[in-house]
């Protein structure tokens, strides 16, 4: 809580409670029986979880990106895979209330924040991942409809959720012909592919999503045809501040963890905690966890503010805090021995559900690239 206002305190406590009473009790059995626990999440959101930083007039709780970063850390806590989902719903959200127009907003915004519906985003393809500007899915224009043709692949959500905001080629090659549309569960012409099985993020179902002559209206695009990879980078900055939140509270909860664990075990007649080594590691996490911390609400400040550098500051921060807190995660694992591999233990799901964080918001090779160009560019 160091340096957080008397209000972020209060919002981490209501997150913390709830991540604790509502989230974690629940976590082995979401994961094991990959139930998408939608009732939960729907609390969640009576507590403005569902549309943090989305404006308050149609019905979001208007809180900054620190506020946000927060918030999801404390959630994390309690299930990593769920908030991660949540993480993506919100940022979809947002994409809708700031690049929609009055009536898209009004239309969409409040069933969201509320989570009475929830939402997916649709940006990579089987063919085109990390070169998101490459996608090949088309919206050709007909009228006042667009005629939709094409598939998404690896869908937070996809087939449970009721909105889906697609990135789709509307015009020439390269990102200047993408465009944002907002899709509505029952469209005539969509479809899902099988449930992946997946090493975590089992609480959230994982599809693709395929377009097959969907007519959608030129009402639910988003901003101007060509601005949809725009729209997409700029979701992706909160995106990436969101997932690394979310990693900072799986490593969080592990450091506790492994705390409790190296107390209570005892080997050669001592407990675990009066091992040199393992003191020393356990101060490395500790010390890893607070730095990545430092620079995820650094980078969500600079995104809040608008800054020059946010951009890069969110790829950095992704970067360290996905890789760092993997890395903790991992280490808690090691230092529960056997036990650490079972799943009646919990740090070995938070070890499975937060490896795939240095994957997904652009792979953390990408943010390399993104902080390599920014440095060499001047």
């Amino acid at each position: 809580s160091t340096g957080l206002t008397e209000e972020q305190k209060e919002f981490q406590k209501v997150a913390l409670d709830f991540a604790a009473k509502e989230m974690a009790p629940h976590m082995a059995e979401w994961d094991e029986k990959e139930i998408f626990p939608v009732e939960t999440m729907r609390k969640a959101a009576q507590l403005g979880f569902g549309g943090i930083y989305v404006k308050p007039d149609v019905g979001g709780s208007g809180l900054s990106r620190l506020d946000t970063s927060i918030i999801f850390e404390a959630l994390s806590t309690g299930c990593t895979s769920t908030t991660a989902y949540m993480s993506i719903h919100n940022m979809c959200v947002w994409m809708i209330d700031t690049f929609g127009n009055e009536e898209q907003r009004r239309r969409f915004c409040p069933s969201l924040c509320s989570m009475e519906k929830f939402a997916s985003y649709c940006l990579t393809e089987p063919g085109s991942g990390s070169d998101a500007a490459s996608l090949l899915t088309s919206a050709q224009r007909k009228g006042d409809t667009y005629v939709l043709n094409g598939s998404k692949a690896f869908i937070s959500g996809g087939g449970d959720t009721d909105v889906y905001v697609v990135m789709c080629r509307t015009g020439g090659p390269g990102p200047k012909g993408i465009s944002c549309l907002v899709l509505e569960k029952g469209t005539p012409g969509l479809s899902f592919g099988k449930k992946e099985k997946k090493v975590g993020w089992n609480s959230q179902p994982t599809r693709a999503v395929i377009f097959e002559d969907c007519v959608v209206p030129v009402g639910n695009r988003l901003g101007a045809e060509g601005q949809g990879f725009s729209i997409a980078m700029k979701g992706l900055n909160g995106g990436r501040i969101n997932i690394a939140s979310c990693s900072l509270g799986a490593a969080h909860a592990s450091v506790l963890l492994a705390q409790e664990h190296l107390t209570v075990r005892k080997q050669f007649g001592e407990p675990l905690a009066n091992n040199q080594y393992l003191q020393f590691r356990l101060a490395e996490m500790a010390t890893r966890l607070v730095a990545a911390r430092l620079m995820v609400r650094n980078a969500a400040w600079a995104l809040q503010e608008g800054r020059e550098d946010a951009a890069v500051l969110c790829s950095m921060a992704k970067l360290f805090a996905t890789d760092e807190c993997f890395a903790i995660c991992n280490q808690a694992l090691q230092m529960h021995g056997g036990y650490g591999y079972l799943k009646d233990y919990a740090v070995q799901q938070f070890v499975r559900d937060i490896r795939v964080h240095q994957i997904l918001e652009g792979t953390n090779e990408v943010m390399r690239m993104i902080v390599a160009r920014n440095l060499l560019q001047g």
